[in-house]
């Protein structure tokens, strides 16, 4: 069994960085395990701009996001194995893979890095009833099959579901020459960035109809057209209410959900929320070692917050690997969402051992206009910041700085919380 101080699973944004950043931290032997013939992850397939701009201070495409970290890899000669499935990870920290090389195998790791991303949720997940015809493609399949494989997908097409990438495709589509006739969203909001929903949709007026969704899809071999209809505030179908629309195409864009299933096999903690790892301020998850970062941990709205992210796992991992985190026995203060706040990462916070300050990102349930975003220290408000629009689309954060908490030795929980004053 071969050993390697840290083993980073996936090769995408939040694997590259974390690698760049452990290697920054000092650590020499680190590997990179990647499932796809590439590194670069889903950012291959985005060809269109607006990444970079916190990261990099200019708008790349995805592929030219992806390869500024491909190129710090290859400058460090940092490995990496491609075309690599993990198949099982245990608490001794022994990752078992597989692939044509090195056949069925197992390496040991001093530490290891969760970067797995997410997947797309399927048509199955959804109870549409109808057949099952060609034409039904998620948004993400898509996109590979347009920007990757060089396929003209369909040119009448229905989108269901307003997550970014659904409101990418249905501008890439019109751009390809199809008719995108309408964008159906089960929510009474939108799921994507504001930005998207103006540059994606509205320059190409494309309809977007919230608190709707897709009731029935007709066609057997191709689809022929699929019926919307307004949906109740139970997300219960209105009767009376459908609409027709012929097409030739359906692409679903109806969530994301983390790929945990070796976070699961190794007895993590899970959030019920975020389908991820709870994590403490290390971004260390209830397997002491073992980091988890990226869309694997909770689903990002930018990438540039990924790489972040990403960043702080692998300095962390390298510090846990020269055993310099000292991360037992600390004064462990625990993280709440309440109240219009769905979830915080991270979940914890060591006061003893966190870093100077630590970034807090959430997301909100609903959409609120002017109300407050407000920090208890356990009874103590300390911070009451407003803002004028909050979305689930697009991630919040406060930042807890280690100089704010010497005032409350005794701390033991921190909310974070939407106020209406």
């Amino acid at each position: 069994m071969t050993e390697h101080d840290i083993v980073i699973i996936g090769g995408g944004p939040a694997g590259l960085a974390a690698a760049a950043a452990a290697r920054k931290a000092g650590i020499q032997d680190i590997l990179i395990l990647e499932r796809d013939n590439c590194l670069g992850g889903i950012l291959n397939q985005c060809i269109h701009n607006g990444f970079g701009l916190h990261t990099f201070k200019e708008e790349l495409t995805g592929p030219e996001y992806a390869a500024r970290y491909i190129e710090m890899v290859e400058e460090e000669h940092i490995p990496y194995k491609l075309n690599t499935i993990v198949i099982d990870i245990n608490r001794d920290k022994e990752v078992t893979l597989i692939n044509r090389e090195d056949g069925l195998t197992t390496i040991k790791a001093k530490a290891i890095v969760l970067a797995m991303g997410c997947r797309e949720r399927p048509r199955g997940a959804l109870n549409i009833p109808g057949y099952r015809p060609a034409g039904i493609y998620s948004a993400g399949t898509a996109q590979r099959l347009m920007n990757i494989e060089g396929y003209a997908v369909g040119r009448e097409v229905v989108v269901l579901g307003s997550g970014d990438i659904g409101l990418i495709m249905a501008r890439r589509m019109t751009l390809e020459g199809a008719k995108v006739k309408v964008v159906a969203e089960l929510m009474p909001y939108s799921g994507g960035l504001k930005r998207n929903i103006v540059q994606c949709l509205d320059d190409y007026g494309i309809p977007l109809k919230l608190s709707h969704t897709v009731v029935d899809i007709q066609g057997k071999e191709r689809v022929t057209g699929v019926t919307i209809a307004q949906v109740d505030e139970n997300r219960k179908p209105i009767p009376g209410t459908e609409v027709n629309y012929s097409c030739d195409t359906l692409l679903l864009s109806v969530g994301l959900i983390p790929e945990n299933e070796l976070s699961r096999g190794i007895g993590v903690e899970m959030n019920r929320v975020t389908s991820g790892p709870n994590v403490s301020d290390k971004l260390e998850t209830s397997a002491e070692g073992i980091f988890a970062c990226g869309n694997v941990l909770h689903v990002h709205d930018l990438v540039d917050y990924v790489s972040e992210e990403a960043t702080l796992a692998g300095t962390n991992a390298a510090a846990y690997v020269r055993a310099e985190s000292g991360m037992a026995g600390g004064h462990r203060v625990v993280m709440k969402a309440e109240n219009g706040v769905r979830y915080t990462v991270p979940q914890s916070l060591d006061v003893d051992y966190m870093a100077d300050q630590v970034t807090v990102r959430f997301r909100v349930a609903d959409v609120y206009k002017g109300r407050f975003i407000s920090v208890y220290y356990d009874d103590k408000r300390v911070v009451h910041r407003k803002k004028q629009v909050l979305a689930p689309g697009e991630m919040e954060q406060v930042v807890i700085k280690k100089e704010s908490l010497k005032d409350y030795p005794d701390i033991k929980e921190i909310v974070i919380c939407t106020e209406v004053e």
